[in-house]
């Protein structure tokens, strides 16, 4: 299966976005971009050394439309929902691993 490369665009623009929005405030923007195959996947991983998350919150959470688990910077709570989506409807997957304070990894699976 293809994806579509708007779609592609706004994956990597939501997630490039994201990791310098939720910068941590005493240090520089550090984000690492890279793409591999991995067992049927290319997979798009972009990592962040920024404020990180709190995961126990729900991983859930963090992917459901309108909710947000950093209140303190502008944004309306569905761009990771929408990217979520448009992964899954293409066959693929999003995971993501934080630490809080120490920032983020979000792993984009596309069928491949």
């Amino acid at each position: 299966m293809t994806f579509a490369e708007k779609n592609l665009r706004s994956v990597v623009y939501n997630l490039l976005s994201n990791a310098l929005k939720y910068r941590h405030p005493d240090r520089a923007p550090h984000v690492q971009i890279c793409c591999q195959p991995q067992e049927g996947y290319q997979v798009l991983e972009v990592q962040d050394n920024g404020l990180g998350l709190n995961l126990q919150q729900g991983q859930d959470k963090l992917f459901a439309m309108f909710q947000r688990l950093h209140t303190h910077v502008e944004g309306s709570g569905i761009g990771l929902y929408m990217v979520k989506r448009m992964v899954e409807n293409a066959g693929g997957r999003i995971e993501v691993q934080s630490e809080l304070g120490r920032g983020s990894v979000f792993r984009v699976y596309f069928p491949g």
